[in-house]
């Protein structure tokens, strides 16, 4: 008796007039918005400048869809150059086929060259990326269930997946959904890197390397249950090898790299820290434009001469007075002069100009 099981789309694809919409595209797209929202923020929360994130992206998800395509075609040759088949098929990727080990691979390449662009370093932008790329992951395997494919062996359990179509040699029955358990194991992948980046304060890539090593532990065993078409090698699926293989370099990585590069970068982005800097500098230039007008010299000298001015000052005036040199006496003594020359008393002058009588003294 069939008590429960997990149904599967009649169809993989909707369409809105003459615009087909496609499940696992639209799985593939939601899981790229997603991981791009979180990445951006992680890497402005890093020091980062906002909107870097997506400047690197614009090199990194077309490398990376080329990577993916690339894989699954190289690795399931058969499935588009076989007797029947199409070759034509191989750059239909709205069908499914999507390689994650490709798709990481190349997608590294293009934003290794977004970086070098920005004057970055890649380790601490793949550090940002690691929890994103994991629950894209998470979402893009439901376009596997839209398409009905990549599933387990079969199974009563009450999650069975459902399967109906007969396309490609399927047989419809209950099998093991295996795009629930990695799309389950990938949502749990982002929440350990999430704590483990923040409790141990991982750098370097080292991020990065925990993604994979743990996505290849639960790739491992989900890849074993699948009952799909595969290269095998000594009793393994080519994928299986590839997740071994990728699970200890990752390992490695992280030993060696926590020896030699302890800690966290304290720069990530050096244009921000420039671009932070200086807009503290202008902040404070502002400040001190405010004061600095009032607290200047030249502000203090037109507010209130000081002792020395006024002795220089004297000074002069005396000097003039005795060398009898063409000079221009200012205010009181101008009239004294005068008042000299007409043969008056400059008592009367100092008596008109106070002034004047106060620079004498």
């Amino acid at each position: 008796m069939e008590l429960a099981y997990i149904p599967s789309p009649s169809s993989g694809v909707l369409h809105l007039g003459p615009i087909p919409l496609r499940g696992y595209a639209f799985s593939i797209l939601a899981g790229l918005f997603v991981a791009l929202w979180i990445v951006d923020r992680r890497w402005v929360a890093r020091g980062g400048q906002k909107g870097t994130a997506w400047d690197i992206a614009f090199w990194a998800i077309p490398f990376g869809l080329v990577g993916g395509r690339l894989y699954h075609v190289l690795t399931d040759y058969q499935l588009y150059f076989g007797e029947g088949r199409d070759w034509v098929d191989a750059f239909k990727i709205w069908e499914g086929g999507l390689g994650i080990w490709g798709a990481v691979a190349l997608g590294a390449l293009g934003a290794w060259i977004g970086c070098r662009r920005r004057g970055i370093a890649l380790p601490p932008y793949a550090d940002a990326v690691a929890p994103g790329l994991a629950l894209a992951q998470a979402l893009g395997r439901w376009g596997n269930w839209f398409n009905q494919e990549l599933y387990g062996r079969e199974t009563d359990l009450p999650w069975a997946l459902h399967i109906t179509s007969t396309e490609g040699g399927r047989v419809p029955g209950y099998y093991h959904p295996t795009f629930l358990y990695e799309s389950l194991w990938c949502v749990g992948v982002a929440l350990l890197v999430i704590w483990a980046d923040r409790r141990f304060k991982l750098g370097h890539g080292r991020t990065f390397a925990l993604y994979v090593a743990a996505y290849c532990a639960g790739r491992f065993w989900i890849e074993y249950m699948r009952v799909d078409e595969a290269h095998d090698i000594l009793g393994l699926r080519l994928n299986n090898w590839t997740a071994m293989i990728v699970f200890v370099l990752a390992v490695v990585y992280i030993v060696v790299s926590a020896k030699k590069r302890p800690g966290r970068e304290d720069v990530v982005e050096p244009g921000a820290a420039a671009a932070s800097g200086g807009a503290a500098d202008a902040s404070g230039g502002t400040e001190t434009g405010e004061k600095g007008e009032a607290d200047s010299p030249e502000a203090k000298d037109d507010a209130e001469p000081t002792e020395d001015t006024e002795a220089g000052e004297d000074t002069k005036t005396k000097k003039d007075a005795k060398t009898g040199k063409d000079a221009e006496p200012e205010d009181g003594t101008a009239d004294a002069a005068e008042a000299d020359a007409a043969g008056a008393d400059p008592g009367d002058v100092r008596s008109k100009d106070g002034a004047g009588s106060a620079k004498k003294s």
